[in-house]
């Protein structure tokens, strides 16, 4: 879900410089060999969300694929979620399009789910759909083969024998990756009112309680892993903004976040290297720390101390998807572990 945002916040938001994280780096050694990585440890890839959004970037998607196919030296992308805009219906003839589009990726493809394309189908304007019945959906249609990317085929873990196929994971030069299915509208627990519904559902919460569960065990896992390792970063990948800083956020917005905020302050604290976690949802390209000391999130999710070491990016979307971030994973060694750039669409 996406609010009206103040154009102020959009423009300021469009002239930020590329930013790398202010947090210290754990070098450490991992095998070579994936896709379009060096032996060194220096390679890059994509992130994109809240994409295609209405006719005309529906129309433009298979450019901006084939612009992203042609960049250099990219692993995989990333897509953040939101494979429609929020006034559209949910067909499955519009999911099957899509993965159509994704299916052409010349590099591994992960993609985790938005909002937009399930929890928000309740809508008339979307169909009036059951939105569990259109997680299904989503779930038949881009995660059909669990443990395998789309686009390019690659082998990654998946959460699929506990029912969650799209929270996957994998690790690349001492950095350890994952996607949690984290989504607006407060992770899918707005009420379905076209539905007759004023409240959430008992299903509607168990659901939501499931995949946030999940999600946390996600995070947990990656933290482990690289911890064993001694990695040197943990990068996670989710729709939802859950530090939107282009409106007042109220309780009811993001009350159900509280726990995955919690478990990335206690994970980023035990942690000797750098967190990153990239969203989509809110549409303006930012790049902050919003856990770390002095923050008005710890006290807003009711969270003690504090992660100095994770940053936060969230990735144009909705009118502003007029670039794609590339993403470089520098040499062990270097200042920072992941460094990025916007690089505009020229079609």
């Amino acid at each position: 879900m996406h609010l009206s945002r103040p154009p102020a916040l959009a423009a300021a938001a469009a002239s930020l410089v590329v930013l790398s994280a202010a947090a210290a780096t754990a070098a450490a050694a991992s095998p070579a060999g994936a896709p379009g990585q060096g032996k060194d440890g220096h390679y890059h890839f994509a992130v994109i969300g809240d994409v295609p959004y209405g006719d005309a970037q529906v129309a433009a998607l298979p450019k901006w694929i084939d612009q992203i196919n042609a960049t250099p030296d990219l692993s995989f992308t990333i897509h953040v979620g939101d494979i429609k805009n929020g006034s559209s219906k949910c067909t499955n003839e519009y999911f099957g399009m899509i993965r159509s589009q994704f299916d052409r990726f010349t590099m591994p493809l992960v993609y985790t789910p938005g909002d937009n394309e399930w929890t928000d189908c309740h809508r008339a304007n979307n169909g009036t759909y059951n939105p569990l019945e259109r997680l299904s959906a989503i779930r038949s249609t881009f995660f059909d083969g669990p443990g395998h990317t789309l686009g390019a085929d690659m082998t990654v873990a998946s959460q699929a024998a506990s029912g969650f196929p799209e929270n996957v994971s994998f690790r690349r030069q001492g950095v350890d990756i994952a996607t949690l299915h984290v989504v607006g509208s407060n992770d899918g627990l707005l009420p379905w009112p076209e539905l007759g519904h004023t409240t959430p559902t008992p299903e509607q919460v168990a659901e939501e309680r499931a995949r946030m569960d999940a999600a946390v065990a996600q995070v947990r896992s990656a933290f482990a892993d690289a911890r064993q390792r001694h990695d040197r970063a943990v990068a996670l990948f989710l729709q939802a903004d859950m530090f939107d800083p282009t409106y007042d956020v109220t309780w009811a917005d993001n009350s159900a976040f509280q726990p995955l905020v919690r478990e990335l302050v206690a994970q980023s604290n035990a942690f000797d290297g750098e967190v990153y976690l990239f969203n989509g949802d809110s549409h303006v390209y930012n790049s902050d720390r919003p856990l770390a000391a002095g923050s008005k999130w710890l006290s807003f999710y009711g969270v003690q101390g504090s992660a100095e070491n994770l940053t936060r990016v969230t990735v144009d979307g909705s009118s502003n998807n007029k670039d794609f971030l590339e993403v470089t994973v520098n040499r062990p060694g270097a200042d920072h572990v992941l460094s990025w750039k916007r690089v505009p669409y020229t079609s």
